[in-house]
């Protein structure tokens, strides 16, 4: 419903208003995105070397299956005989000591599978619980199925520690995959596993793949440097022994995705806190807008605003499109052209972007997957100047 206005001063001083809360809601959005960007720190893009995830594996018996088990498979029927006889069953043995199996050949409610569960990096106490996976080898389906007491070995399984038990109902995720399932919380840690992350005393710092560069490990390696040099907040007499013990360099970049940092004397015995301190120092973001990531299976597309393409024609079915037309998003009379208003004499920082040219392509309803070939031969033929990542 329209207002109905008294008089344009009115009109006015509502326009005014909206015009102010446009403004306002611009500033704040301004605000946020600079916040955001003042906020990257050296923890967002790096990890400590030696605290990864870790596999705990295992074979196991599932059981309570409605007919869907291995059937005469000999491995499950050995171990479904030896477990029964570690749990006190009484299963028969030649005069070599050998189990029969026979009386138990005929199980079709039980399955040999494999278990799994991941430690997480910062590694699990016992008493931990985890989730665990559940694989059947040869089963057609575990649905419905109870997992037996399974000891899981690991990370190495030639190493016979056993650091958990995992046992429980499983759940099917998906009906299509009764192969597999989950125990929620079916994984108790019964070991430790503990990450160790320090080294004669220093620490390396592993950049991520997505940011690992030279001049992003040369970042890293000056900006924990000139922390350390500046006294790190620390009192006088800590910065007369910060200075006297460590006068060389901190931080050494060994390639773009290693950094080696040694800890300080006066922070020996309290490596937490300067790891701490170290994992917030700021940084710029180098390589936040010039990427190009696609998802190919689900159809996403996410650009950088700072990508751009050199100029190029594209001939796509009976639709031809060039970034070198000098008449904004200029289109024939036969329908068939396209412009994005750029040619041979335009800098490079106001050459077309690729965010321009997908929206031109999804105004002529151009497919997802054309879209996609488009931005792949444009890469490769070197004329996209960014970096393309496909999931």
């Amino acid at each position: 419903m329209q207002p109905a206005w008294k008089g344009d001063r009115e009109m006015v001083q509502y326009v005014g208003l909206r015009f102010c809360l446009s403004i306002l809601a611009f500033a704040s959005i301004f605000s946020s995105v600079a916040h955001s960007q003042s906020e990257f720190r050296i923890r967002d893009i790096v990890r400590l070397k030696g605290q990864e995830e870790n596999v705990l594996q295992g074979l196991g018996l599932v059981v309570g299956l409605k007919g869907s088990g291995d059937g005469n498979m000999k491995p499950m029927i050995r171990a479904l005989a030896r477990s029964m006889q570690l749990m006190g069953g009484q299963v028969a043995a030649d005069i070599q000591g050998r189990l029969v199996e026979k009386d138990i050949e005929s199980a079709k409610n039980v399955a040999l599978v494999f278990v799994t569960a991941t430690v997480p990096p910062s590694g699990a106490q016992p008493g931990d619980k985890l989730p665990c996976t559940i694989s059947a080898i040869n089963a057609k389906s575990i649905e419905g199925g109870n997992l037996m007491m399974t000891p899981l070995l690991g990370p190495r399984a030639d190493q016979p520690t056993v650091f958990a038990l995992a046992q429980g109902p499983i759940i099917i995720d998906s009906p299509r995959q009764l192969t597999t399932g989950r125990i929620a919380d079916g994984c108790k840690m019964e070991a430790a596993v503990q990450t160790q992350y320090l080294a004669n005393d220093q620490i390396t710092l592993i950049l991520e793949s997505s940011q690992s560069s030279f001049s992003m490990a040369q970042q890293i390696e000056d900006t924990v440097n000139d922390y350390v040099r500046n006294g790190m907040n620390l009192s006088f007499d800590e910065q007369s022994i910060s200075s006297s013990q460590d006068s060389e360099s901190s931080a050494i970049a060994l390639d773009q995705m290693h950094v080696v940092v040694k800890i300080p004397a006066n922070y020996r015995y309290r490596p937490v806190q300067f790891i701490s301190m170290i994992l917030d120092l700021p940084l710029v973001n180098q390589k936040q807008n010039k990427r190009v990531t696609i998802r190919q299976r689900e159809g996403i597309i996410v650009i950088g605003d700072d990508v751009t393409i050199a100029p190029v024609a594209i001939s796509h079915k009976n639709l031809t499109l060039s970034t070198r037309s000098t008449s904004p998003s200029a289109v024939s009379a036969g329908g068939n052209f396209v412009g994005l208003g750029v040619d041979r004499k335009t800098p490079l920082n106001q050459q077309t972007t690729l965010k321009q040219l997908v929206d031109a392509l999804n105004l002529l309803a151009v497919p997802t997957d054309d879209i996609v070939s488009i931005i792949k031969a444009i890469d490769r033929q070197g004329n996209l100047y960014g970096e393309l990542v496909i999931d």
